[in-house]
């Protein structure tokens, strides 16, 4: 890689950080209220769910089944069938009102036939009998109200989905000179977006992306991630310089964050063949594949997150990297890196990024998706993102009457990569 460049304003810089900005943000989600943890939506688990669901529905009438059976072999009369009760109680867990009356009237048929057999007082079968069909009929309306239930969620979910839509636009698997691949996990039960956001958009002024954490979870993150999203995708098509873009959704958030909401986030652009620009704004650094090996791009000048500008008075700066044909460049959010196994051990994704990697970022990303559940143990306790680009052949030049997203720059002297 050559050696990367910063652009900096003409007063020398202010803000000093001691340790990334990734600490700060987590010591305030320390602080933030603690949610209940949550799976991660997607198409497997959801399978999984189906075929417990269709295991569990068989239960109720194995239940009865062995209740008979004891029954008729024990010679116990009727002390047994008060357990038949258990079956339609059961079946209103995994089924809907009718299949929680054919248990019932199993149950039932089956305690006639046992009272019956043993010969049992017509008064002692009555109060068995009635207590089954009792049971059958509330199980019954819960089993109707569970349902009714279920449906009310799936229309919430498919409004979510709706929501996600429009709120976290799917990305192209091709845009410009790049190959493009996303893959997004939220973290509120039920939900599929979250604190975490991502866009990528092809400008007059070369593809701009940006990668963020707000800080927390639930509804308030999500508004402030669409709040940034919404002035990036505006801001991204305005503004010449990609750092004037970064102010544009500085400015937004300072009118409409709390005193304790930050986001921390990467901003990128490819303005020109070859130089891919980044703003790092206290997000973690994005990982750059290429023929050497795996490099993160640390920035050269900490900056602060979004919204705590003030706190500095420091704006950030403007850094650019090489980027060649084959090059893969990897952003994602701290719910990747944080995630812990048993041992409480972090994710190595440098590592595993290395073990994964393949020309085609859809397949990287769904290896690293996968790896990244098999670590935590099927689960993930955070929003977590990931956007990877691969560059390929540069498209021809822009047309004559495209701004020159590099006019009125001050040329700046190179600083090597850390």
């Amino acid at each position: 890689m050559r050696q990367a460049r910063t652009h900096h304003h003409d007063r020398p810089p202010r803000w000093q950080a001691a340790k990334p900005f990734s600490t700060l943000r987590t010591a305030a989600r320390r602080t933030a209220p603690h949610r209940s943890d949550a799976p991660h939506r997607s198409d497997a688990p959801a399978r999984a769910a189906d075929a417990r669901r269709h295991y569990t529905s068989c239960l109720p009438v194995l239940i009865i089944a062995a209740v008979a059976l004891l029954a008729f072999s024990g010679g116990t009369g009727m002390s047994w069938l008060p357990l038949l009760a258990v079956g339609p109680a059961l079946a209103a867990a995994t089924s809907g009102p009718w299949g929680v009356l054919r248990v019932g009237v199993l149950a039932v048929t089956l305690g006639a036939a046992l009272g019956l057999h043993d010969g049992a007082p017509g008064s002692d079968q009555a109060i068995v009998l009635s207590t089954l069909s009792a049971v059958t009929l509330a199980s019954s309306l819960a089993g109707a109200l569970r349902r009714r239930r279920e449906q009310v969620l799936a229309a919430v979910r498919s409004v979510a989905e709706a929501a996600q839509h429009a709120f976290l636009k799917p990305v192209p698997a091709t845009v410009g000179p790049f190959q493009t691949a996303v893959h997004y996990s939220a973290a509120a039960a039920e939900a599929r977006i979250g604190g975490d956001l991502y866009a990528l958009v092809p400008t007059p002024y070369g593809v701009r992306l940006i990668v963020g954490d707000v800080r927390g979870k639930g509804l308030p993150a999500v508004g402030i991630a669409a709040l940034v999203l919404g002035v990036f995708r505006e801001a991204a098509y305005d503004e010449p310089d990609l750092l004037d873009v970064v102010h544009r959704i500085e400015r937004s958030l300072a009118r409409n964050l709390g005193p304790d909401d930050f986001v921390t986030a990467v901003l990128a652009g490819y303005p020109e063949a070859g130089r891919m620009e980044l703003v790092n704004c206290g997000h973690a650094a994005p990982l750059l594949v290429h023929d050497s090996g795996i490099l993160p791009v640390e920035p050269v000048r900490p900056a602060p997150p979004l919204g705590l500008r003030a706190l500095a008075d420091e704006a950030p700066g403007l850094q650019e990297i090489a980027l060649h044909e084959g090059n893969q460049l990897l952003f994602y959010t701290d719910g990747v890196t944080e995630a812990r196994d048993h041992k409480r051990r972090f994710y190595p994704l440098v590592e595993r990024l290395s073990h994964h990697v393949s020309p085609e970022p859809s397949r990287t990303l769904a290896a690293l998706h996968e790896d990244l559940l098999a670590h935590v143990g099927g689960e993930l306790h955070d929003d977590a993102a990931m956007l990877l680009l691969r560059k390929t052949a540069d498209a021809p030049s822009a047309a004559p009457d495209a701004p020159d997203p590099s006019a009125g720059r001050q040329p700046c002297p190179p600083v090597a990569a850390e």
